[in-house]
């Protein structure tokens, strides 16, 4: 591989990125097919059971693809679901050779269409991007998982603390971390909080400015004993955006009557249960088709998750601010990231005058 396929590479993952949030449950993915020096087309993944990305980038190439290199973000699926097999279609157009990003994550699908096309002569040739890799790391942990993938987002100032007081509201972060935030609400099925969060901080949880979806975007109040305000921001209805779930512990029923008509109020966990079963209120949004699942807290959430071994990455945004004071709220309360393990930061970076810190927690060290 040399500098162009690099930057034909780049390309496919810009592509890959214009349907972040509109695949789900399958995996965002872009391609581009080159000929004779040239992109003779290209095209993305729009929606669940539409064509692939592979089938838009072939239409639009014609009788260019014959011979010509195709580079998509992940490896051709070789499996008949809603579409048929993309590795059949790419052999079928003449393309000579494949550059991947990266293998299907799926160890039952995966290396099936890398297979197919070399048993018929084309040249597949796999580059193991991380940028690859991070575009399908939800879809990854999705398929192995009861759960959603979850990230947790928090901002906090360089001592460690969300306010001077519990109930302020004020812009922590700048405008580019604000920025980044939207995207990450946008590349997530949905986004959630605590109740606490919506007692204090009465949140609208939707994407500013506005972008259009074609997956409805999801909201999410985590209830981990008491019920919340009917009347909360997050709970009127809004254009693109679907009910409000409400995931509450099934022996508190009778405290949620309040949002019966206002909420899609889902019970998990014992009969008898009074606390959040956190670990059943995420399988039961999976099974509402809640792949990933994007937490902004408060803080106690934030803990509780982390203590619950429930969280996949974290996104720490830290802003070069000092708020303590003996009213001041922390972004972490009674758990600490430090008893983690395999929590390891794969990226850091400046955003304007924040500081994005982000990492995985591997759950095999």
């Amino acid at each position: 591989m040399g500098p162009l396929d690099q930057l034909y590479l780049e390309r496919a993952y810009e592509l890959a990125e214009r349907a972040a949030g509109s695949t789900s449950p399958n995996p965002a993915v872009g391609a581009v097919v080159v000929y004779d020096g040239e992109i003779a087309g290209e095209g993305y993944h729009h929606r669940a059971g539409e064509p692939h990305a592979e089938v838009h980038a072939l239409h639009a190439a014609g009788e260019r693809a014959r011979g010509a290199t195709l580079y998509v973000s992940l490896e051709p699926c070789n499996h008949t679901g809603r579409t048929p097999p993309c590795s059949h279609a790419v052999a079928d157009a003449g393309i000579a050779r494949v550059v991947v990003g990266t293998p299907d994550p799926n160890p039952r699908t995966a290396q099936g269409g890398i297979g197919y096309l070399r048993d018929r002569g084309v040249t597949v040739e796999i580059a193991g991007d991380t940028r690859a890799q991070a575009i399908v790391e939800p879809f990854a942990h999705a398929i192995r998982s009861k759960r959603p993938y979850v990230t947790l987002k928090m901002a906090m100032s360089l001592d460690g603390f969300i306010a001077t007081k519990s109930g302020q509201q004020e812009w922590l972060t700048g405008e580019e971390a604000r920025a980044f935030v939207r995207d990450l609400r946008i590349s997530h099925d949905a986004v959630g909080v605590g109740a606490g969060t919506v007692r204090v901080d009465n949140p609208n949880l939707t994407v500013r400015p506005a972008h259009h979806r074609l997956r409805e975007y999801v909201r999410v109040v985590l209830c981990e004993t008491d019920t919340v305000d009917p009347e909360s921001n997050v709970f009127r209805e809004r254009d693109g955006y679907a009910k409000t779930v409400v995931v509450a512990p099934a022996g508190a029923a009778a405290k949620f009557e309040n949002l019966a008509h206002t909420a899609d109020v889902l019970f998990v966990g014992d009969a008898p249960a009074a606390q959040l079963d956190l670990k059943a209120g995420l399988r039961a949004l999976k099974t509402r088709g809640i792949e990933s699942l994007l937490c902004e807290g408060g803080p106690t959430m934030a803990g509780h998750l982390i203590a619950r071994n429930l969280v996949d990455r974290v996104v720490w945004l830290v802003a070069p601010r000092f708020l303590r004071s003996d009213t001041s709220v922390p972004v972490l309360t009674s758990e600490s990231l430090a008893g983690v393990r395999g929590l390891r930061f794969d990226r850091v970076e400046r955003l304007g005058p924040d500081i994005l810190l982000s990492g995985i927690i591997d759950r095999h060290v």
